[in-house]
C-alpha cells in the first residue's frame, strides 16, 4: 500500500511542476523536491511511466525555472551523496531515484538547441569542489553542473557498500573517507592491470548499472547533433570524464573493460541457468560496454597512435592522445592482458553459434554488435594487440563469429549496419599478411549456418559466406562488394589449397559479374570483374601447386574468360544488354548437387519482421577511399603505390599504376564532404532533376577498362593446359573428375607464365567518413538497444534517422 502512495506522490509532484508555472517552485522547498526522490520507492520503469514525455518539455516550454531546478537539486543530491559515501539506506535510495530522474529528463534537455548548454553554465553560489558553500558574488571557481555531475558518477562508481565492497572491518569508524579512497584498489574485476576476484554481488552490480545508464544518458548529447565532416568536433561530456579532471579515469575504465571481459554467460553450465535466476551482471556488462565504445571517441587532430615501450605505463607523462580512456586502451601492452581481452571477447561473440542437444538451454547474449566496435577500436587504437590477435590461430575464434553473423544478417534489412562493421573487421585483418596465412588452417568445428557442407580450410568458409551474402543478400549490401572482394584479393596470395565447392563459388561469381548488361549497367560494375581476375591470377602465380581445384574449376568455365576477352564493346551491343538488362535475368544454375545440403542446425537467413525499428547509416566511402593500395617487395615488407591523382604517382612503374587504377572509383560522390543517410543516396540517384548528368555506357569507356583487364596469366594457363586435359579425356576415355586432378595435382607452369606481378594489398585506411559513419552506427546500436526503459525513444534525435521496416 505504501508503495502505491508514494507513486501517487511522485506523479502530484511531476504535476505541479507543470502547473506551477507564474510561481515557480523555489529551490529552498526541500519537502517539495524531497517527493522526487526521498519519499518513493520507484524502480526506473516507474519513473518512465510516471514522468511522460509530453509533461516534460510542458515544464521546459513553460516554467524553465522548475526545469532548471530539478536538475541542479537532483544533481545536488548525488554531489552530496559522492561527498558522504551514502551510509544510509535513505541515502542510496536518494542517488538512485536521482539518477532516474536525470537519465529520464537529460534527452528532452539536449533535442532543444537552447537548452544545450544548461547544463555547462555555471549555478551562482555553487562553489569549485561541486555545491560547496562560498559567497554568492564568487562565481570565479564555480563547477559547470555537467562537471559536477560527472564527477559524482566517477566517485559514486566507487562508492564502499554501494558499488564496490568495503574494505573496512565493521567497527565504529567503519565508514570509509571518500576522499582519501584509492579506487584502483576497488577496480570491479580481475583481468587486465588487476589480479584479485571480487566476490560477486548482485546489489552492487545493480547500482552500478543504474549509474552507468545516467552516465550514458549524458554522452548521448551526441545523438541530437546531426552528422558533420568535421571530425574535431568533440563530445563535451565525453572529453571531460576521460579527462585529468577524473581521478577514477584509469580505475573505471579498468574495470568496465575487465568486467567485460571476463563475462561469461553460460555460468556453471546448468541448462536453462538462465530461466531458473536473473543475470545481473549481464545488464551491467551492456552497460559497460556501451560506456566504453561510446567513450573511445578520438579527436581527429593527433596522429596516429604508436604503441609504447612497456615502461611507459608506470611514467608519469600522459603520452599520445587527451582522452584518457583511449590513451589506457592505446598503452595495454602486456600479452597476459592482450590474451584474457582476446579470449574474452572471442567466448561471447561465439555464445549465439553454440549448439546445445536441449533447445533453448543455453542463454544468448545480444550485444555482438557493441562487441564487434570494441574490438575495432582495440585494433585501432593498439596496434600490438592487432598484430598480437594475428599471431596465432586465435584470429579464427573472431572470424568464425563473425562470418556467422554476416551470413545471418545478409536478409534482413534492419542490420544492415552489422554487415558493415563484420566486413569493416575483415578488411582491416585482411591487409596483413599473418591473416591470410591463418585462413589456411582446416576447418572443422560444427556452426549452424545455413551454406553448403564443404570439407575445407576457414578461407574455404570465408568464400562460401561472401558468395552467399553476393549471391542471396539483399539490395543494399551491393555497396559491400567491392570490400568482399577487396579482403578475397589481399588473402588470395595466402591460400595453399581451396576447395571445389569453394572454387566454383568464386567461378559462379565471376559468371555473375561479367554478363554483358550487368557490366555496362554501372560505370563501377567492371571493377568486381578486375577484383576477382586479380584473385586468380595471385593463387596461380603464387600457389599454383595445391590449387588443382581452382585451376579445374577455370578449365570447366573457360567460355567466361574468352567471353570476356572478346567483349564487343560497340555501340549497338552495349544498347542490346542494357535492354536485357530490364527483364530480370536468369538465376545462373548450381554448380553441384552437393550444395543443396545446409550445415547441420542451421536456419535460413530471414528478413527483418514488420515493425522492427532501424536507425539510418550516413553512406560510406568508395573502397578506394577506405583503401590505401601497399605492394609487397621481395623481403616481405610493404611498400606504399601513390594514389592515381598524386603528383608521386606519375613516377611509378606504369604497369603497376595501370593495375592500381583499374579498381579506383571515379563517382563523384567519395569526394564531398557533405554526409547523406543511404536513402537521401538512392533518392538522389533515383531523382531525375539531379544536376549529375544521367550516366550512358559508351564504346570508348568499354574499351578502356576492357584493354586493361589482367587475363594474360589466365589465357596462358588455358592454352598450356586445356589440350593436354582433353587429350587425357580422349585417350583414357576419362569421364571422372579425380583423375583430371590428378593429373593436374602432378602438373607444373614453372617457366611458361608470365613473369610473377608483384603482390598488391589494399589496406584499410582511416578517413573522415569512416569515423563519421562509426559515430552514427554507434550510436543507432545503443538508441536500439536501450528498450527497457526507452531512454531516448521519441525524442528528436538528428544524428540518424528512425525508420520502421
Amino acid at each position: 500500500m505504501g508503495n502505491t502512495d508514494s507513486k501517487l506522490n511522485f506523479r502530484k509532484a511531476v504535476i505541479q511542476l507543470t502547473t506551477k508555472t507564474q510561481q515557480p517552485v523555489e529551490a529552498t522547498d526541500d519537502a517539495f523536491w524531497d517527493q522526487f526522490w526521498a519519499d518513493s520507492t520507484t524502480t526506473v520503469q516507474d519513473v518512465f511511466a510516471l514522468v511522460p514525455a509530453a509533461e516534460i518539455r510542458a515544464v521546459r516550454e513553460e516554467s524553465p525555472s522548475n526545469l532548471a531546478t530539478l536538475c541542479y537539486k537532483a544533481v545536488e543530491k548525488l554531489v552530496q551523496g559522492a561527498e558522504s559515501g551514502c551510509p544510509t539506506e535513505r541515502d542510496k535510495t536518494v542517488v538512485l531515484n536521482c539518477c532516474r530522474m536525470l537519465a529520464r529528463i537529460l534527452p528532452y534537455i539536449f533535442e532543444d538547441q537552447d537548452w544545450r548548454g544548461f547544463f555547462w553554465s555555471t549555478v551562482p553560489g555553487a562553489g569549485r569542489a561541486g555545491l560547496d558553500e562560498a559567497d554568492d558574488d564568487d562565481d570565479e571557481g564555480a563547477r559547470p553542473l555537467a562537471e559536477s555531475l560527472l564527477l559524482a558518477i566517477a566517485d559514486l562508481l566507487f562508492c564502499p557498500d554501494f558499488t564496490v565492497q568495503s574494505h573496512k572491518r565493521n567497527g565504529p569508524d567503519s565508514v570509509e573517507d571518500m576522499h582519501s579512497l584509492d579506487s584502483c584498489e576497488y577496480i570491479w574485476e580481475a583481468g587486465v592491470g588487476f589480479a584479485q576476484s571480487p566476490p560477486l554481488n548482485y546489489i552492487h552490480d545493480l547500482n552500478r548499472t543504474e549509474l552507468l545508464r545516467l552516465l550514458l544518458t549524458c554522452f548521448s548529447e551526441a545523438m541530437y547533433l546531426p552528422p558533420s565532416s568535421d571530425n574535431n568536433i568533440l563530445n563535451p561530456w565525453v572529453t571531460f570524464f576521460c579527462s585529468t579532471e577524473n581521478r577514477h579515469a584509469l580505475p573505471l575504465f579498468t574495470s568496465l573493460l575487465n568486467v567485460v571481459c571476463a563475462y561469461d554467460p553460460v555460468g556453471y553450465g546448468i541448462p536453462y541457468n538462465h530461466l531458473l535466476f536473473a543475470d545481473y551482471r549481464e545488464a551491467l556488462v551492456e552497460q559497460a560496454l556501451q560506456i566504453l565504445i561510446t567513450t573511445l571517441e578520438h579527436e581527429g587532430g593527433s596522429g596516429p597512435h604508436h604503441a609504447p615501450s612497456p615502461s611507459s605505463l608506470d611514467e608519469q607523462e600522459p603520452l599520445g592522445p587527451d582522452n584518457l580512456f583511449v590513451n589506457y586502451l592505446s598503452r595495454i601492452h602486456r600479452e597476459e592482458d592482450y590474451d584474457f581481452v582476446l579470449k574474452g571477447l572471442a567466448r561471447l561473440l561465439s555464445n549465439p553459434l553454440a549448439q546445445t542437444y536441449l533447445p533453448n538451454s543455453t542463454k544468448k547474449i545480444q550485444f555482438h554488435q557493441e562487441l564487434l566496435v570494441l574490438f575495432w577500436k582495440l585494433c585501432d587504437f593498439n596496434k600490438k594487440f592487432l598484430y598480437f590477435v594475428l599471431k596465432s590461430s586465435d584470429v579464427l575464434d573472431i572470424l568464425v563469429p563473425i562470418l556467422f553473423y554476416l551470413n545471418d544478417a545478409r536478409a534482413d534489412q534492419s542490420r544492415v549496419g552489422l554487415m558493415h562493421i563484420g566486413v569493416f573487421i575483415l578488411l582491416l585483418l585482411s591487409g596483413e599478411r599473418n591473416f591470410g596465412v591463418r585462413l589456411n588452417k582446416p576447418f572443422s568445428l560444427h556452426v549452424p549456418m545455413d551454406i553448403p557442407v564443404f570439407t575445407g580450410t576457414h578461407a574455404d568458409l570465408l568464400i562460401i559466406v561472401f558468395h552467399k551474402i553476393i549471391n542471396s543478400g539483399h539490395q543494399r549490401l551491393q555497396p559491400l562488394f567491392d570490400c568482399l572482394l577487396t579482403i578475397v584479393v589481399n588473402v588470395s596470395p595466402y591460400l595453399k589449397s581451396l576447395s571445389m565447392v569453394a572454387a566454383n563459388k568464386l567461378l559462379h561469381l565471376l559468371e555473375a559479374f561479367s554478363t554483358q548488361w550487368y557490366l555496362f549497367s554501372s560505370s563501377q560494375n567492371h571493377h568486381l570483374v578486375f577484383f576477382l581476375l586479380e584473385a586468380f591470377n595471385n593463387i596461380i602465380q603464387y600457389q599454383f601447386d595445391g590449387n588443382c581445384n581452382l585451376v579445374y574449376a577455370i578449365i570447366r568455365k573457360r567460355s567466361v574468360f574468352h567471353q570476356l576477352a572478346n567483349l564487343p564493346t560497340d555501340a549497338a551491343t552495349i544498347h542490346k544488354a542494357l535492354q536485357r538488362k530490364k527483364k530480370t535475368p536468369d538465376a545462373i544454375s548450381r554448380t553441384s548437387s552437393q550444395e543443396t545440403v545446409s550445415m547441420e542446425g542451421s536456419r535460413p537467413a530471414v528478413p527483418a519482421e514488420p515493425g522492427t525499428l532501424n536507425a539510418s547509416l550516413v553512406a560510406m566511402p568508395g573502397i578506394d577511399k577506405l583503401t590505401e593500395k601497399s605492394q609487397v617487395s621481395e623481403d616481405g615488407t610493404l611498400v606504399t603505390v601513390p594514389r592515381m591523382d598524386s603528383p608521386k604517382a606519375r613516377e611509378v612503374d606504369p604497369s603497376t599504376s595501370a593495375a592500381a587504377s583499374d579498381t579506383e572509383s571515379n563517382s563523384g560522390r567519395d569526394n564531398e564532404d557533405v554526409f547523406y543517410t543511404e536513402a537521401e543516396m538512392e533518392r538522389r540517384r533515383l531523382s531525375s532533376t539531379s544536376s549529375v548528368p544521367c550516366w550512358n555506357p559508351t564504346p570508348e569507356w568499354a574499351l578502356s577498362w576492357k584493354s586493361k583487364l589482367p587475363l594474360q596469366t589466365i589465357m596462358r594457363l588455358l592454352q598450356v593446359l586445356v589440350p593436354q586435359v582433353e587429350k587425357i579425356c580422349i585417350d583414357k576415355g576419362l569421364t571422372d573428375e579425380s583423375e583430371i586432378l590428378k593429373f593436374l595435382q602432378h602438373g607444373t607452369l614453372v617457366g611458361l607464365l608470365p613473369v610473377p606481378h608483384p603482390i598488391l594489398i589494399r589496406k584499410y585506411q582511416a578517413n573522415a567518413g569512416t569515423a563519421m559513419w562509426f559515430r552514427t552506427y554507434m550510436w543507432g546500436v545503443v538508441y536500439l538497444r536501450n528498450v527497457d526503459p526507452p531512454i531516448w525513444y521519441d525524442t528528436d534525435v538528428r544524428l540518424f534517422e528512425i525508420q520502421r521496416m
